[in-house]
């Protein structure tokens, strides 16, 4: 029987599992995620995690609960640099989590340490693979097997993403081989960027099923993964001086691809309560929005007490606003 290594599904789950699931199973382990968010484990997670801490870490701290009695190995990496040769970082809390849910969770299994750190790019990511085999005793060929086949499935999720599926349905795709389902074509008139952190825009639990709501009021949804890496990247030094968070500055980047490059009717934005990088990127995307004909933008902030009908009405008053702008109501 295989030994198990828990993974959390949050935070950076939405953008990296594809690449540690296959890195690990093709090191001869099994890779047991916990559920879907839910009621369950973020009142675990707000009962564990300090009081301040925003939604996202303590839904983590919740999922890191329940896999504690299900797994021997619990994967619990540090993200410090994900982007070559690029000093921007991750926010504190990031930085920090390993040690708060050392600290927060009690009777935790053994766990796989690291510090995620690629500012050389992927010769730095060989080596933290080779020191995570070397950790669990494995130090032949099937490292680099492992690698290669990591970095495959990345590429595989990555594609997927930019051709507009979401973030749960590329995992499946890849790793289980569930068949994808069809895109709905865009409608030309109504479509929306759906802009945040994506541990908040793929969790539907945290943000009350938000591309379905939207789904069927008619409209179509982009994301920051949706937009070509090329035409990200041409827009890493729109501002006098990029912010120091990776997510951050890919949010920013991506809603000056959209606001240049692909026409869209608004800007919705995810936030988390009590994000205080979240706070500066939220006023510059409204500032860019003004700027550039007076995009309609919105804010939509969640937290623990966020309620699915108040957040229902928010959508469909601004989707009702757009229609009506544009004469779709008499």
């Amino acid at each position: 029987m295989s030994t198990k290594i828990g993974f959390p599904r949050a935070l950076f789950y939405y953008l990296y599992f594809p690449f540690w699931h296959q890195f690990f199973k093709e090191l001869g382990y099994e890779v047991v995620t916990s559920s879907p968010t839910s009621k369950l484990n973020m009142d675990m997670g707000i009962k564990e995690a300090v009081n301040d801490a925003c939604l996202p870490v303590k839904i983590y701290h919740g999922h890191t609960a329940e896999l504690k009695n299900k797994v021997e190995l619990l994967f619990l990496p540090r993200m410090i640099r994900v982007r070559k040769y690029d000093t921007e970082t991750f926010c504190p809390k990031f930085l920090g989590l390993p040690d708060m849910i050392k600290n927060s969770i009690q009777d935790l299994p053994p766990l796989i340490e690291t510090d995620i750190d690629l500012f050389r790019g992927k010769l730095s990511l060989w080596r933290l693979c080779h020191d995570i085999a070397g950790s669990l005793k494995i130090k032949d060929f099937r490292i680099e097997r492992a690698f290669l086949k990591g970095l495959l499935a990345q590429d595989r999720f990555k594609a997927c993403l930019a051709k507009g599926y979401l973030a749960q349905q590329a995992i499946d795709y890849v790793l289980y081989d569930t068949p994808l389902e069809d895109i709905p074509l865009p409608r030309q008139d109504m479509e929306l960027a759906v802009l945040g952190y994506p541990y908040l825009i793929y969790d539907n639990f945290a943000n009350e099923e938000i591309f379905v709501r939207l789904a069927q009021m008619g409209v179509k949804v982009w994301t920051v993964e949706m937009v070509p890496p090329l035409r990200m990247n041409r827009y890493k030094k729109s501002l006098p001086k990029n912010l120091f968070w990776n997510f951050s500055n890919r949010t920013i980047q991506a809603a000056f691809y959209y606001l240049n490059e692909h026409k869209i009717d608004g800007i919705i934005h995810v936030t988390a309560f009590g994000c205080g990088p979240d706070a500066v990127v939220g006023k510059l995307m409204e500032l860019m929005a003004k700027e550039k004909g007076r995009v309609p933008f919105m804010t939509l902030s969640l937290d623990e007490h966020s309620g699915q009908a108040g957040i229902i009405t928010r959508l469909e008053a601004f989707v009702d606003m757009l229609h009506l702008t544009k004469g779709k109501i008499s």
